[in-house]
């Protein structure tokens, strides 16, 4: 089950004129009866909530005043979200004749009040904000609104706004609708809030929300994936620029390439980018690579085996991403450690939905070809999986049976989807490409017989950038990498082991030397072919073809270069003394 919740206004949307219909009533009690759980979020104040919408036991949680107050029906408790109204401005509005119902954070009134309200606002120099829902006319804290209430209801309930439906109808639900993973809006919803929505109902008002749950129990709103793709996490780019995304929830996803090809680069942005979003992730770790995945807890080292508690501790915190290293365990053993932890992390995904992915790397350790268990290890469907493994013929086909996405790393994509395909006895696909550049991957969408595999361009991490650019202003390259000026009778021998060495050493030889490499093209091949930056590259081939004197390019070069890379070199300008090395 992918939505665990539905998230719905009242007024507007669950009833009409005040009233939810019997009707309304009984198809809420068939979402209850699936197992999912259903909020409230409503403008309303708790008092009057309770007097015109009596059966409350219903809702799993209730967010009031605009997302000021969490209600727990069951036990009858509520939390306030915001500090309540001073007593000078709800003064202030009366002595104006704004007519007000103050609730215990909320101050509403009606149009054309708001101007009156806005002035007082300014005359006392307070900071709220006014927040409109159709004639209604709402007064809060900054910062308040029904998506903050709703992530406070989800906290409590340790489910993921990942796993939600909203439905409403009016402006204030355009916060908590963007918030939600599958947005929707009844037949009288306002022309805004239509357009931003996944899902228009044909029906208004209650009868909206009776065919969202009808389709939610039917499919789990399988068929309206294709328009189900804003989550949808960033790959990188095609040749002709557009963008490429892989699902968040369900698929299956194989990263395979020889060592070193950059699977790392690929799985490190993905695992970025599903953060980004909110999506939380495990990572299982045999060799140790992940030691340092920015915004995870590691868990083990190659002294220690992580515990199974302590790892489902720390991923029933909902924001919370874990890496699980398995150093310690020999390698003969962690099939059986991940079999152990499987059911568990399903468990959890059965009652919040996450980890939303699994990040399987090495994945020809845990399910090995020759393990036999593989079949009853696994669960009926491995989804919303990342698979990493330079041997996808050494992983269990029972396991690759499940991936629907391909993504070959390094120069051999042939090669990786044969080697996938003959696992199990299926055809590879055909029209590979037969030449990846750095950078690149060929994705093949198993699902869709129509289309071969396509060249992407990944979009790397930030970390990834980060290091790169460490690595080459910084680091020193082994001597065949770096950029020696030798001049055009080679006098000269000046080695530039990084880019901050090449400024300083562009910045002294003689022009005589510096135009021999200008002209042959030297500068521009070696950021290409070593630096591995084509834009630099590209930018420097522009300015080795231009007629400019040896100052003139020295000068477009140094701005080239410190553009992409000043946080690591420290803008090192032309002619500056080198700090001191010991």
């Amino acid at each position: 089950m992918r939505y665990l919740a539905l998230a719905t206004d009242y007024d507007g949307t669950l009833a009409t004129d005040g009233t939810v219909a019997p009707e309304t009533w009984e198809a809420v009690k068939r979402l209850r009866d699936s197992g999912r759980k259903l909020l409230l979020v409503t403008g309303r104040e708790l008092d009057d909530l309770q007097s015109t919408c009596p059966p409350l036991e219903q809702f799993d949680r209730i967010v009031a005043e605009n997302g000021a107050l969490l209600y727990n029906p069951a036990k009858r408790e509520e939390k306030l979200l915001a500090p309540a109204p001073t007593q000078d401005f709800v003064r202030a509005l009366r002595q104006r004749q704004v007519p007000v119902s103050v609730g215990r954070t909320i101050v509403a009134s009606w149009r054309p009040h708001e101007t009156t309200i806005l002035e007082a606002i300014r005359d006392l120099g307070l900071e709220l904000q006014v927040i409109f829902n159709k004639d209604a006319v709402m007064v809060l804290p900054p910062g308040v609104n029904k998506a903050s209430g709703l992530k406070a209801a989800l906290e409590e309930l340790g489910l993921s706004e990942h796993g939600v439906v909203g439905i409403g109808d009016a402006e204030n639900d355009h916060a908590f609708l963007a918030l939600c993973e599958c947005s929707a809006v009844v037949a009288n919803a306002l022309p805004k809030l239509k357009e931003r929505a996944d899902i228009i109902t044909s029906g208004d008002h209650g009868r909206g929300v009776i065919e969202l749950i009808d389709e939610l129990l039917d499919d789990d709103l399988r068929g309206r994936e294709d328009r189900l793709t804003r989550h949808h996490i960033l790959l990188g780019h095609r040749p002709d620029g557009g963008e490429v995304r892989v699902p968040p929830y369900g698929s299956t996803v194989l990263v395979s390439g020889p060592s070193g090809s950059g699977k790392s680069t690929v799985t490190t942005g993905l695992m970025e980018r599903l953060a980004e979003a909110g999506y939380q992730f495990c990572v299982i770790d045999p060799e140790g690579d992940y030691q340092n995945l920015e915004g995870a807890v590691v868990l083990g080292d190659p002294q220690r085996v992580p515990g199974v508690d302590e790892v489902m501790q720390l991923l029933r915190q909902s924001r919370q991403n874990v890496v699980v290293n398995l150093l310690d365990i020999p390698l003969a053993d962690r099939p059986l450690f991940f079999a152990s932890l499987l059911p568990h992390l399903q468990e959890l995904r059965a009652q919040t939905g996450r980890p939303h992915r699994l990040i399987l790397d090495e994945a020809h350790h845990l399910f090995p070809a020759a393990w036999q268990s593989a079949p009853d290890a696994l669960p009926q469907q491995l989804n919303s999986a990342l698979l990493i493994t330079v041997h996808p013929e050494m992983v269990s086909p029972a396991v690759l049976r499940h991936v629907n996405t391909v993504l070959a790393v390094g120069d051999r994509p042939v090669e990786t989807f044969q080697g996938f395909a003959g696992a199990f006895g299926e055809a590879p696909p055909r029209h590979v490409p037969e030449h990846l550049d750095k950078g690149q991957v060929a994705v093949w969408f198993r699902t869709d017989e129509n289309r071969p595999p396509f060249v992407v361009e990944v979009e790397p991490a930030r970390t990834e950038r980060r290091r790169h650019g460490r690595k080459y202003a910084e680091g020193v390259l082994v001597p065949e990498r770096s950029f020696y000026f030798r001049g055009p009778d080679k006098k000269l021998n000046l080695r530039a082991h990084n880019l901050w060495m090449f400024l300083e050493l562009a910045a002294g030889v003689d022009d005589a030397t510096w135009l021999h490499h200008l002209h042959q093209g030297d500068y521009a091949r070696w950021f290409g072919e070593v630096i591995g930056d084509k834009s630099l590259a590209e930018e420097v081939e522009s300015i080795e073809k231009a007629d400019l004197s040896a100052a003139d390019s020295r000068d477009r070069i140094r701005a080239a270069v410190e553009r992409r890379y000043t946080a690591s070199v420290n803008a090192v300008a032309f002619g500056k003394a080198a700090p001191a090395t010991s």
